[in-house]
């Protein structure tokens, strides 16, 4: 039967239903062999671990620590499925399927890292699955990813300008929202729909994610229109040089770059 412990130390234990590859020969291999298994390992022994709880920082390379217990034997090619990152995030190895879902190959857990963009904040439950060649779910855990540096000192923090832009403060939900906003604008840029993707870009850039002002910004920069192929949209440097200034204020390294290589358009 399925299920998760916890145990002191943070680390999380969850119980498999279908694991056995030492009895796959004997079950025949197909779906029934599998409901087999399943019957006959009731009580069997764990199989992922996976930590409680990740904490990241912003612009940051984070272990993300997934193990396969050293008593399992997975199936030839099964492989770990991770689900629920910021959509801003990736990790060093594997390749996504689908927008936070990724699929990790065993051999690359122990280095595996999450990438994180400058800006990112807030906490996402992450589901890491075992998973077999044909999809099924072998195994299942859960793991916290908390973004953001924990405060400084009230005594060491800077005083900031009076004139200085505020930036949002997102709580977990609202970041989610506008991460679903950016999805969406990235799904309409894919199929060439320029205006409809501005429009969810500046909901999320207003809501406060950095990465949805560089977006909105790039189209209308002449220099990332030319690399898109966008044929019969005309330019406007001013408008991107006003959303590449929003993105630098909230935090995106790759903005004081754009607006460098926008002096050159005049």
């Amino acid at each position: 039967m399925s299920g998760a412990r916890l145990f002191r130390g943070g680390v999380a234990f969850v119980l498999t239903t279908a694991l056995g590859v030492a009895l796959m020969a004997a079950s025949g291999g197909g779906p029934a062999g599998w409901i087999r298994l399943a019957q006959a390992q009731q009580g069997t022994r764990d199989v992922l671990v996976v930590a409680a709880i990740v904490h990241a920082q912003p612009a940051s390379k984070t272990r993300l620590p997934i193990q396969i217990s050293s008593q399992a034997t997975p199936p030839k090619n099964s492989f770990v499925r991770v689900r629920g990152l910021p959509l801003a995030a990736s990790l060093s190895d594997g390749y996504a399927v689908a927008p936070g879902a990724w699929a990790v190959p065993l051999a690359a857990l122990p280095g595996l890292n999450v990438i994180l963009p400058v800006g990112l904040q807030g906490s996402s439950e992450i589901t890491v699955s075992l998973v077999s060649i044909e999809g099924t779910v072998l195994a299942e855990a859960r793991t916290i990813l908390s973004i953001g540096a924990p405060p400084a000192p009230a005594s060491s923090q800077p005083t900031p300008a009076a004139n200085a832009p505020a930036v949002p403060l997102l709580s977990p939900a609202e970041r989610e929202r506008a991460l679903g906003l950016h999805a969406k604008g990235q799904e309409q840029l894919e199929r060439g729909s320029v205006y409809a993707a501005r429009k969810f870009f500046e909901k999320a850039a207003e809501a406060g994610l950095s990465q949805s002002a560089v977006a909105l910004a790039a189209t209308y920069d002449p220099n990332e229109l030319a690399k898109l192929k966008v044929i019969g949209l005309q330019p406007d440097v001013d408008a991107a040089r006003k959303w590449y200034e929003r993105a630098r204020e909230l935090g995106a390294a790759e903005a004081a770059e754009r607006l460098r290589l926008l002096q050159a358009v005049r």
